[in-house]
């Protein structure tokens, strides 16, 4: 069952529209505050369809993400009681409490990871803002750490280039099915321990 190649194909054309940079960059602030989807979702696409202009890509993420991560931190500072009770029955309050552990542990690092990592940077932005973490730390880590993951995205899909973006294509809906089943697992997994 082909799901995932016109949805590829679909994305490949989006990425390649006049305005991309400008969603990019707009996906890119909100999900470092408040939104679920990564950024890496557009700007892996944008890379393989534009080489030429991945770094400028990388930056732009980069640049959106710090600037959303600064909305975040101010939420947590100046909101955190309006959105703590929210955020206790959202399905971010575990990784909201591992943010405030790590923050007492290792304060810059907990950002730079989060930056980084395929942890939810968000709840990091808001918790740094509700411990009153420094902020030219935060922004320093989250430059580093959200620069660092975007750079190495683009610089991999502009290596790949076309010869990736053919690779990917011809491969899409056994990689989706794969990742859906891996997902369910998870799932059965997490929901079992």
């Amino acid at each position: 069952m082909k799901i995932f190649s016109p949805l590829y194909r679909r994305a490949m054309i989006w990425s390649r529209h006049p305005h991309a940079p400008w969603y990019l960059g707009g996906l890119s602030f909100a999900e470092s505050s408040f939104f679920p989807v990564p950024p890496d979702a557009m700007l892996a696409p944008m890379c393989l369809a534009n080489p030429q202009r991945a770094w400028w890509l990388a930056l732009l993420t980069t640049l959106a993400s710090v600037a959303g991560g600064l909305l975040g931190y101010a939420i947590g500072f100046f909101a955190i009681d309006a959105i703590l009770p929210w955020l206790q029955e959202s399905r971010y309050w575990g990784a909201y409490q591992t943010a405030v552990e790590w923050f007492g542990l290792w304060g810059f690092w907990a950002v730079f990871v989060a930056g980084f990592s395929p942890i939810p940077y968000k709840v990091f932005t808001i918790a740094a803002g509700a411990l009153s973490m420094a902020l030219l730390p935060f922004t320093i880590a989250s430059v580093i750490g959200r620069g660092a993951r975007f750079f190495m995205v683009a610089g991999l899909m502009a290596w790949g280039g076309a010869r990736m973006e053919a690779a990917l294509h011809r491969y899409i809906d056994r990689l989706g099915w794969a990742t859906v089943a891996l997902v369910a697992v998870a799932i059965i997994w997490f929901k079992q321990g």
